[in-house]
């Protein structure tokens, strides 16, 4: 559990600069993607799904919502 909090973290902080100069669209695509996925993730872990697959599933999904919103 400790080392998915670093490549939590780390992947965050990749985020946040690679955002400084994106376009409306492909920050709404990421900022959804990374939401969905930690959404996913939790959703999953706490009905006793694998935290992976629910991850990938929501950062899917997530992904798609942002990029509609960010149009």
């Amino acid at each position: 559990m400790k080392r998915l909090g670093w490549i939590v973290s780390i992947g965050t902080l990749v985020a946040m600069i690679g955002c400084t100069d994106m376009s409306p669209q492909a920050q709404g695509t990421m900022s959804g993607a990374a939401l969905g996925a930690g959404a996913g993730a939790g959703i999953a872990a706490i009905s006793g799904g694998d935290a992976w697959t629910g991850a990938i599933i929501g950062g899917a999904a997530g992904g798609v919502a942002g990029n509609m919103r960010g149009r």
